[in-house]
């Protein structure tokens, strides 16, 4: 079948309300008062994701269940609005949902709604397999049932990123998706020893690229049997929210891959889109362009030659 996608990001669709709070953690108190607002918008991991890549124009699909609710209609605004295609099974539970609470530095606590969710859920394996034999590459989120389309992506013979956030490097949930992921993305914040748990994930997994993100230290890379870091870049203009910076990297990351890159240049890549994830407001799903990123990318090469 001829391939019209590059990237099927699976599962991750879903809204947040966005609370800004004065700061984190947020001590008791009976009640705030809370400015800019409360705002809640379209908009989790694999939203950010398929926007990441639509912006950088990869030709992008976003498979995930969602529900006939106010805020599955928010997700398929979105998308639609976009212009990128969604396939949406049935979640009898409802859309996922979650409360950000934003501190005035950017950073930010999520408190997900665990009742949306179906143990039972299922996607339609025969839908699965029509986008995979049309697809590149496949980015799955950790989210529920997409642990079931790994096999399935595995036998369409398209490789298959994937993004283990906060992992203890423990948890058996989110080890399913690390040992079965050509590459997989994850953030150092509740690991004791990143490099332990990139080699492990190597070395017992499929993985030939592991990427540990770390904020405003930068991020290291696994590839080949030798770890690297590459140090964070300075964000065009002042820091006002995390969220979605580590979905914004792996979007970068994913494009230099997709082109051709190094995987030392695809971190750059990665560095540079969540460097500018960091500066969107809360409230907003802006994602940085192609010729902006690439831009900058060759900027940031020659300072740091230069350096």
């Amino acid at each position: 079948m001829h391939q019209q996608t590059d990237v099927l990001v699976v599962g991750g669709a879903g809204v947040d309300t966005v609370v800004h709070v004065p700061e984190l953690p947020l001590p008791y108190a009976d009640s705030y008062m809370i400015r800019p607002g409360i705002e809640t918008r379209a908009g989790q991991s694999g939203d950010f994701v398929a926007l990441g890549l639509h912006a950088l124009g990869l030709r992008t699909h976003h498979l995930d269940m969602i529900g006939d609710d106010h805020e599955g209609d928010l997700v398929r605004a979105l998308h639609r609005d976009r212009g990128i295609p969604l396939t949406e099974a049935h979640q009898a539970s409802g859309t996922k949902r979650a409360v950000n609470l934003v501190a005035p530095d950017g950073r930010r606590l999520s408190l997900y709604d665990a009742s949306r969710g179906d143990d039972a859920g299922r996607f339609d394996e025969t839908a699965v397999r029509r986008l995979a034999a049309a697809t590149r590459h496949a980015h799955v989120v950790i989210t529920q049932p997409c642990a079931l389309t790994l096999p399935v992506l595995r036998e369409a013979g398209v490789t298959i990123s994937t993004d283990l956030h906060d992992w203890d490097g423990v948890d058996g949930y989110h080890e399913t998706f690390a040992l079965q992921a050509d590459i997989v993305f994850l953030s150092t914040t509740a690991l004791t020893d990143p490099e332990r748990t990139m080699r492990d994930i190597a070395g017992r997994g499929r993985a030939r690229i592991v990427v540990a993100t770390a904020g405003a230290d930068g991020s290291y890379l696994l590839h080949d049997d030798e770890l690297t870091h590459t140090p964070a870049a300075t964000p065009p203009a002042p820091v006002v929210d995390s969220n979605g910076a580590g979905d914004a990297f792996a979007s970068g990351f994913l494009l230099g891959l997709l082109s051709g890159e190094h995987p030392l240049r695809c971190a750059l890549h990665g560095t540079v889109a969540g460097a500018y994830a960091c500066t969107v407001p809360s409230t907003g799903t802006a994602a940085i362009g192609r010729e902006e990123l690439l831009a900058r990318v060759a900027e940031l090469e020659k300072e740091r030659a230069a350096g």
